[in-house]
């Protein structure tokens, strides 16, 4: 399907709505030469709609860049065959049309002059400053990498690098999208199907992350077009059967405006009609769709307090839904979208939905960071720069995009980095989370205390053995909530290494690229075997288990770790379970294992049981010698400790760990419950001996009234 053809711009999407309007460019016609002291007649349009936001711009520069890049682009041809210059002249409409500030507008004009023409970097910094010349090379690293099903992810890459320096470059990438888009018709249908997938899973959340719902919206109709064409024309069919004199949303609008005129609020009243795939979305939702599901109310007011003052007229004099009222003034999104939201009961029963906003809130709403102007504008009041800086820190950058430069660069794979940046852009909501220096971390909704490690400490969180929640002791796996003060607790043994299980918890591509990377530079250490609880199965009160069973490095290069085991097949590889870590003189009990390995189990652990349900015939294990020492490797147990919480208890238990010259391999704090605190450790002994000794000594400790060995719950299916 034509790209063009499926053009949602009709009249009825724009009724009444104010801003925007991408979709008036048409074929350009190109004139002759002109006068040095005036516009050519191809970019008059442009100019209007810059003027409009910039009235008092040196359209100068304009005039010159366009120049340089009709006679550049002279003689080329799009494959729809028009002029080529009709392409630059149709990106940087969109962005003029979204306020973009004129150094913008010039660099758009140019953007392909480097790539596709004889025009070179140093002539473009000659004839229009460093400013225009950094953003036409950044936007010219995007295009050196073909389109193609290994390309793309190295392209996006590209486009992340080059926008951590200028936000801009990546309105400019996004506008030459939209065109291209427009314009997809004339290629192959599979090929139109590719590149719409890649624009539905990465530039649509990016133009979404960038706040700038005018661009979004267009490129999500038009690949809804492309991808879904059925549904497309049905969502198109039932926008044109509800499109008549008798609109419920009209009424409504009449009766707010009247509302808001008797109360003394001055507000600019709007239908916003909703675009094809909003309307397609709330069809899904809700099935048969109302006559005022087609639109919401859109109400514009000078002022911050005045959006509350109209909140509370709508509120006092119309039935309210409560469930349908958001405050994103007072907390922004995180693509610094404010506005009020509400939905109101109308006459015959009708709800509409309300938007409630600024006239500058509007304007970053549609046009985002590309409405904030140029971010590296001196200040005339600032002193000026004595030395110059290669870092550009950009203030409208939200931090979501700063993460994600941090974390491009340890992603060396391509197909993690795609993987990884589609999951992240997939997140719709961030929250913040405190630290106890004072300092904050932006994390994704969902996040964990997993995440937090690693935002904090980067690698240093492999370390991690638990944390403090609004100074409460919390697992790893604990989930934070926006507000929460979190504060990870790193083990001293700077050779530990992260448990196989964290990957379940992290949602940050920090974390999760910190942790895949660590055992990539570890591809000896045991990985959790699915059939047993000895790493991953769920651990005490549901806990995942922290005494994942990972094999040291030592024992991966030299061999099996000896276990100081007996079984019947004396070839067999031989580990001890990690889910009650068997220890001299437990009887024992093993079961053969995928690739044919033994897994050996006290005898009274319950995945023992679980094994012979399903079937699993045991096998023969005793200890060597009657010993069964670990040779010099030791022991290792893990002991559950109940205790009464109370302060410095985690500080005393693992000193009289440390007394009774055991170490710690991993360990997991509870959260308390009812003034009762579970500690679960692994711990690594010199000699099984000493393991009586080490249970008196922790239950020595005040509030502690139980230790005992760990009897994880057996592993189910």
């Amino acid at each position: 399907m034509s790209a063009e053809a499926a053009d949602p711009g009709a009249p009825l999407r724009r009724r009444s709505r104010p801003g925007i309007d991408l979709r008036r460019l048409g074929r350009v016609a190109l004139r002759g030469p002109v006068s040095r002291d005036r516009l050519p007649d191809a970019i008059s349009h442009v100019a209007e709609a810059h003027r409009a936001h910039h009235p008092d711009a040196d359209l100068t520069i304009l005039r010159r860049a366009y120049v340089l890049a009709e006679s550049s682009h002279r003689g080329q041809m799009r494959k729809s065959g028009e002029p080529y210059i009709t392409h630059p002249l149709a990106v940087t409409l969109i962005l003029a049309e979204l306020g973009a500030e004129t150094t913008t507008l010039t660099a758009s004009l140019l953007h392909d002059t480097v790539e596709d023409t004889e025009v070179t970097l140093d002539q473009v910094k000659e004839q229009f400053g460093d400013e225009v010349c950094y953003l036409v090379d950044g936007v010219t690293k995007l295009e050196k990498v073909d389109y193609g099903a290994a390309a793309e992810p190295e392209t996006f890459r590209k486009m992340l690098v080059a926008t951590g320096n200028d936000v801009r470059v990546m309105s400019i990438k996004l506008a030459d999208r939209l065109h291209n888009m427009r314009t997809l018709g004339v290629m192959r249908p599979e090929k139109q199907a590719r590149i719409a997938k890649v624009t539905r899973d990465v530039l649509i959340p990016l133009a979404e992350r960038l706040g700038v719902q005018a661009l979004k919206t267009e490129l999500e109709d038009l690949v809804f077009a492309i991808l879904h064409p059925e549904e497309y024309e049905e969502t198109r069919a039932l926008i044109v059967a509800a499109t008549g004199p008798d609109d419920p949303l009209e009424t409504i609008a009449d009766n707010v405006t009247h509302t808001l005129r008797d109360a003394g609020i001055s507000a600019e009243v709007l239908i916003r009609p909703r675009h094809f795939v909003s309307v397609h979305r709330v069809r899904r939702k809700r099935g048969e769709l109302r006559g005022t599901d087609f639109g919401r109310l859109l109400v514009l007011v000078g002022e911050d307090a005045d959006c509350y003052a109209v909140l509370g007229e709508l509120h006092t004099c119309f039935t309210p839904v409560i469930s349908e009222f958001k405050d994103f003034i007072a907390a922004p999104k995180f693509n610094l979208y404010q506005s009020l939201h509400t939905a109101v009961v109308g006459p015959e029963g009708a709800v509409a939905e309300v938007l409630i906003r600024t006239h500058r809130m509007h304007k970053v709403a549609e046009a985002g960071v590309v409405a904030l102007g140029n971010p590296y504008a001196q200040d005339p009041a600032a002193p000026p720069q004595t030395e110059p800086s290669d870092e550009r820190a950009d203030p409208t950058r939200p931090g979501w995009l700063s993460r994600l430069l941090d974390w491009q660069e340890s992603a060396t794979d391509p197909d993690t980095f795609w993987t990884t940046l589609r999951d992240d852009l997939a997140q719709d909501r961030e929250i913040t989370v405190f630290r106890t220096d004072g300092g904050t971390l932006g994390l994704p909704a969902g996040a964990s205390c997993v995440d937090a490690a690693y935002a904090q400490y980067g690698d240093l969180a492999h370390t991690a053995i638990g944390a403090r929640v609004n100074g409460r002791l919390a697992t790893l796996s604990t989930v934070l909530s926006d507000g929460d003060t979190v504060q990870p607790l790193l083990a001293q043994d700077t050779a530990s290494g992260p448990s196989p299980a964290w990957l379940d918890h992290a949602r940050t591509p920090a974390a999760r690229i910190a942790i895949t990377g660590w055992f990539s530079d570890h591809p000896d250490e045991a990985k959790p075997d699915p059939e047993t609880a000895d790493a991953t199965g769920p651990g005490t009160r549901g806990e995942p288990a922290a005494t994942t069973e990972r094999e040291a490095p030592a024992r991966s290069r030299s061999g099996p770790r000896p276990t100081g085991v007996v079984v019947d097949d004396p070839n067999a590889q031989v580990r001890l379970a990690g889910c009650c870590t068997p220890v001299p003189p437990d009887e024992l009990t093993g079961f053969v294992i995928r690739g044919g390995a033994v897994t050996v189990h006290r005898r009274e652990c319950p995945a023992v049981a679980a094994m012979q349900e399903i079937g699993r015939a045991p096998v023969v294990a005793r200890w060597a010698d009657g010993e069964g020492r670990e040779s010099d490797a030791g022991c290792r147990v893990t002991l559950v400790a109940e205790s009464f919480g109370r302060p410095r208890l985690l500080a005393d238990l693992t000193e009289a760990i440390a007394t009774a010259d055991a170490a710690i391999v991993s360990a997991t704090v509870e959260p308390p419950s009812e003034q009762r605190v579970r500690h679960t450790y692994t711990l690594r002994l010199p000699d099984a001996a000493g393991l009586p000794g080490l249970m008196r000594a922790m239950r020595d400790v005040a509030g502690v009234y139980d230790v005992s060995r760990a009897q994880h719950p057996a592993p189910t299916g």
